[in-house]
């Protein structure tokens, strides 16, 4: 080997070893993230992971469908100056809640407390009664708008047919003191609503459990819904009961007062109390008297047995007899018109 071959062949070596050091520098930055960023993209907190190479073919990219515009694509809107008057505001420059009507006609979903506009059918009184009683003038026939109230112990109805019948309205028991729940309750009230009855729910309340208890339980099992009747707190003295506990009539009172007091803040409707003449001599003559009652009176019209007391609902019957139902059902009058009825309705 010749002495002056030497230096040509260090300097081709440094050469090369200079590229390849350069090469490998910028593998090693093409992984830092760039310390730039947009408004719209937020910069990694961490190394962005390297992009994983398959080993199978890669797939080929589906066909590109022909533009129907023949010309220049035009250049995107974001990137061209704006040609127009400084002040002038376009639509795009608008607040969104500017370009919303502020009631949209036909859009609002009905909340707890809309209730329709629309009058629906009342069916006339077709029921019969295993025990008729002749309430002479006063006969609840005479009213407008019939309903029932139903438990399990009706077993499988047949709403549309119920409803044709004369059954306006029902009320469904619900619920018993603090931990029960009336097994037909969510079938019977779905059906009812499906068959277009205007319906709601009553509780059957225990003097030997907190008033507080019962609410929780009535709102855990009873939907909050549009157009539902008011709930009922049913109160009597039930000798078939496991809770035979009489306590004086105030603390009735008290007790029914945070009841329904939780229910007409949940449900948003003041709460109808369902009593029988012994309980209501007992405990509620002359008391409560801006709330609505339902009264059980299946011998006189509600005047003669409770005599000053308002009512919405008059349970005339324990025996009725319907098509529909096997059995005997509760059957019940409205205390007005159809028309009063419809307005009542509205007014929940």
């Amino acid at each position: 080997m010749r002495p002056s071959a030497v230096p040509a062949i260090l300097l081709a070596a440094l050469i090369l070893s200079g590229c390849a050091a350069s090469s490998g520098a910028e593998d090693v930055l093409g992984n830092v993230p760039s310390p730039e960023t947009t408004n719209a993209i937020a910069q990694p907190s961490g190394p962005i992971p390297a992009a994983a190479v398959g080993v199978s073919a890669p797939q080929a990219s589906p066909p590109q469908q022909a533009l129907s515009w023949a010309g220049q694509v035009p250049e995107p809107q974001a990137l061209v100056p704006a040609d127009r008057p400084v002040g002038m505001p376009l639509p795009t420059d608008k607040p969104v809640a500017l370009l919303m009507p502020s009631n949209p006609a036909g859009n609002a979903m009905p909340d707890v407390g809309t209730r329709s506009p629309t009058r629906g059918q009342i069916y006339g009184h077709r029921f019969r009664d295993a025990k008729p009683i002749n309430f002479g003038s006063t006969s609840p026939r005479k009213l407008a708008v019939h309903g029932v109230d139903v438990s399990r112990w009706q077993g499988e109805i047949d709403w549309e047919t119920l409803r044709r019948q004369g059954a306006n309205f029902v009320y469904i028991k619900a619920t018993d003191g603090g931990d029960h729940l009336d097994p037909m309750f969510k079938k019977n009230w779905r059906r009812a609503k499906e068959a277009g009855l205007k319906h709601g729910a009553y509780h059957f309340f225990y003097w030997c459990r907190t008033a507080g208890e019962q609410a929780d339980w009535f709102i855990r099992n009873v939907p909050r819904e549009a157009n539902a009747l008011p709930p009922v707190i049913d109160v009597e003295w039930n000798g078939e009961s496991s809770c035979k506990r009489r306590i004086s009539p105030a603390r009735v009172r008290e007790k029914m007062q945070v009841f329904m007091d939780k229910l007409e803040r949940h449900y948003g409707q003041r709460p109808i109390i369902y009593t029988a003449p012994d309980f209501y001599r007992d405990n509620l003559k002359g008391q409560l008297l801006n709330y609505p009652f339902w009264l059980r009176s299946v011998a006189a019209h509600p005047s003669k047995v409770y005599p000053g007391r308002k009512w919405v609902f008059w349970q005339y019957s324990g025996s009725g007899l319907s098509e529909g139902v096997d059995g005997k059902i509760d059957l019940n009058v409205f205390n007005g018109s159809e028309s009063d009825w419809h307005d009542w309705v509205a007014s929940r």
